[in-house]
């Protein structure tokens, strides 16, 4: 009987992404689109790329920060953002994002989304990219 309310509650809590302990409010494209719109004049909210430097060039969201987590500073220079922000995290398929994240919990962040399936997914669903 505990099992069960248990699963309930997990249930009603949605998706989560995890890694390294990590749990990140993980989203669809839509629900990445949904978020971005309800935040425009929000300048706590933070869209952050961190692919390479020509894969960001190639395409990339609308006002996203890129930082490239496979760069030594990368560490560096997430301790220079607030971990106070809200931080909608992504690559290209999902897997470097979830690096980052788990990053991003050591530096004390908290608040963050997880672009399930990267930008890959995005422009799969028609979402557009910036060049």
């Amino acid at each position: 009987m505990v099992a069960v309310s248990l699963l309930g509650v997990f249930a009603l809590q949605g998706r989560v992404t995890r890694s390294c302990g990590l749990e990140a409010q993980a989203v669809t494209p839509q629900e990445a689109f949904d978020l971005i719109q309800e935040n425009q004049d929000n300048p706590g909210f933070i869209i952050l790329d961190v692919r390479k430097a020509s894969d960001y060039r190639s395409g990339h969201i609308e006002g996203a920060l890129h930082i490239d987590v496979n760069l030594a500073s990368f560490s560096d220079a997430l301790q220079q953002l607030s971990s106070n922000n809200t931080y909608l995290v992504y690559c290209r398929t999902g897997n470097r994002s979830r690096t980052a994240l788990c990053e991003m919990e050591k530096l004390g962040f908290s608040r963050m989304y997880h672009l399930v399936n990267g930008i890959t997914e995005w422009v799969r669903a028609g979402f557009p990219v910036n060049k």
